[in-house]
């Protein structure tokens, strides 16, 4: 897609519904992100997320595909302690979890494990700029490389990568500038989030770009729908029908004189 000069659309997803209609939009490639820790189970950041919670959701997510790429994140100290420690975790989420690719954070300090990995067969997916895992270290959500020193270490990072093996690299938070540089220094696809129009396409966390947490909106995102808000406003319609005793309605019950499975209007059940 880089050398055709098409720009790469990536989304996350983390269940099968969300998924199969990812792949109905069209979009080829769907991120397994440890972001499910923020926006499924209520944490504050990825830090807690598990090898288990991972696996769970990247085989959800494959059950409701059928010609999607998979990446699926490595969590936090999935990776970080040895190489045999990555390669285990790596195997998991392709063995068990289904994926057909891998994606963790950093950079010359991860490309020996890159390197290993890619070498046993397992395509990695670098990340580079905030990485999350990384918050407590990195002291907060900040936009990185905005210094010469920082911007030369992410596109030393960046070339190490490629070098390992990685066949793309995130780049979050990363001035534009910056994300064009390390593009056009990579031969491999740079994706880019909160890092501007310059990288070879985006990804973007599927709860921001359809509003199903109204209250978070961050700078870098567009959002596309408000589904929070339409699905309280249908909620709050159903509880009121309950409530008034308006649903259900004969139409929407069963009884011993009518079938299981009712017929639609042109008569088929």
């Amino acid at each position: 897609m880089k050398s055709r000069g098409e720009l790469i659309v990536i989304v996350t997803a983390y269940d099968a519904t969300t998924a199969a209609i990812v792949e109905r939009s069209g979009i080829p490639i769907i991120l397994v992100g440890d972001s499910l820790g923020n926006v499924l189970l209520g944490y504050e950041s990825t830090v807690p997320v598990s090898m288990d919670d991972m696996v769970r959701a990247t085989s959800a997510v494959v059950r409701g595909t059928h010609n999607v790429l998979i990446i699926a994140d490595m969590p936090f100290m999935a990776y970080q302690a040895n190489v045999e420690q990555a390669m285990w975790n790596a195997g998991r989420l392709l063995k068990e979890g289904g994926a057909q690719a891998v994606k963790l954070e950093g950079g010359r300090n991860v490309a020996p494990t890159v390197r290993k990995l890619t070498e046993a067969g397992i395509p990695v997916m670098g990340h580079l700029g905030l990485t999350p895992q990384s918050i407590h270290h990195i002291g907060g959500y900040r936009v990185q490389g905005r210094t010469e020193e920082e911007a030369s270490a992410l596109r030393e990072d960046a070339l190490s990568l490629e070098a390992a093996g990685a066949f793309s690299v995130v780049l979050e938070l990363v001035p534009s500038e910056i994300a064009l540089s390390v593009t056009e220094k990579l031969s491999i696809p740079t994706i880019g989030i909160g890092a501007g129009i310059n990288c070879d396409g985006q990804v973007q966390v599927i709860h921001d770009i359809l509003g199903l947490q109204p209250e978070f909106n961050p700078r870098h995102t567009r959002r596309y729908a408000d589904l929070g808000h339409q699905m309280q406003i249908a909620l709050e319609q159903y509880a009121s029908d309950v409530r008034l005793g308006t649903f259900p309605t004969d139409a929407e019950s069963f009884s011993l004189n009518n079938e299981l499975h009712p017929k639609d209007s042109s008569g088929n059940t």
